[in-house]
């Protein structure tokens, strides 16, 4: 609350500040217009600098900027884009040396914050949101764990369907204890690391399927773009699953990159070879790319299917 206060108050300075610079321009003879002309003289550099460095934060890592991200109102962020677009301006002109014109823009900067945040939600609104996200996500996981349960049972002797079951479960308990305490934010991650486990376990039982595949794709090129999914899907598994772990083990990090490059230059090979319209051959490359994406993820001690 006392942070809100002062963010406020920081913003309504500025506003006033603003208004002030903005205001219609003094007579040629007047005190005033000697001040005013003499103003980018007087400013002091180093000063400035501290007060980029001040609204760049007020701009990205504020609370004023997160509420204006929860709050997902259109206005709000399209007025905090124009701030943006503003700072970057005053940036531009603080590295040219027109301190005046840098003071003057990064009032104007502030002003449009201070409009962003009265277009955000307030924060009983943005809870009523996270729950409502956090709820939609978990009916969404649930069917596709469902999905997988079925297709698993339709192919007998599918592998590591039931560790698979056990990981994705686990993550919707969890999440439903974070919902429980009111930490729908967190219970959601949680619940988008189980869709993406449910989303490459069925991929993975499709895959392993030649009939299956035959029968559903019109054509290689559909192919192509379905294996083009599987394998985002699974780039996405390594950013929610193992990067947390490689920035605490160097080796780990070393290992699961070497998979990674020897993954991108298959993608990329698959990707030339849908360009000269190969998309046989550029299915099989884009396979051996999310095969490596699997081993990469394995590698690291989490088991998905593959």
């Amino acid at each position: 609350m006392m942070k809100r206060i002062a963010i406020a108050a920081a913003l309504a300075a500025a506003f006033a500040s603003a208004q002030a610079q903005t205001a219609a321009p003094a007579a040629p003879d007047s005190a005033a217009a000697r001040l005013q002309a003499n103003t980018a003289a007087t400013l002091d550099k180093e000063q400035l600098g501290r007060r980029l460095e001040s609204v760049k934060l007020l701009l990205e890592t504020s609370s004023a900027a997160r509420q204006i991200e929860a709050s997902g109102d259109q206005r709000a962020l399209a007025t905090r884009d124009k701030a943006r677009g503003l700072y970057r301006n005053a940036a531009d002109a603080y590295a040219a040396g027109d301190l005046a014109k840098t003071s003057r823009l990064l009032a104007e900067t502030s002003v449009l914050m201070f409009e962003a945040v009265r277009y955000a939600a307030p924060d009983e609104v943005v809870a009523k949101k996270l729950e409502a996200d956090f709820t939609a996500r978990n009916e969404s996981v649930k069917a596709l764990l469902a999905a997988y349960k079925r297709v698993a049972s339709e192919k007998g002797s599918a592998k590591g369907v039931s560790e698979t079951v056990s990981s994705i479960e686990k993550s919707i308990a969890e999440a439903d204890k974070l919902a429980a305490a009111k930490k729908y934010a967190e219970g959601r991650a949680e619940l988008d690391r189980a869709y993406l486990v449910a989303k490459a376990g069925i991929s993975s039982l499709r895959s392993g399927d030649t009939l299956v595949r035959s029968l559903n794709f019109a054509s290689k090129e559909e192919e192509f773009h379905y294996e083009i999914d599987r394998n985002e899907t699974h780039k996405m598994l390594i950013k929610v699953l193992v990067d947390e772990k490689r920035a605490t083990n160097p080796q780990l990090d070393q290992q699961v990159q070497n998979f990674l490059n020897k993954a991108g230059e298959l993608r990329a090979a698959a990707d030339a070879a849908a360009a000269r319209k190969d998309f046989a051959q550029a299915v099989k490359l884009l396979e051996e790319s999310t095969a490596e994406l699997v081993r990469a993820i394995r590698n690291a001690g989490v088991y998905i299917p593959g």
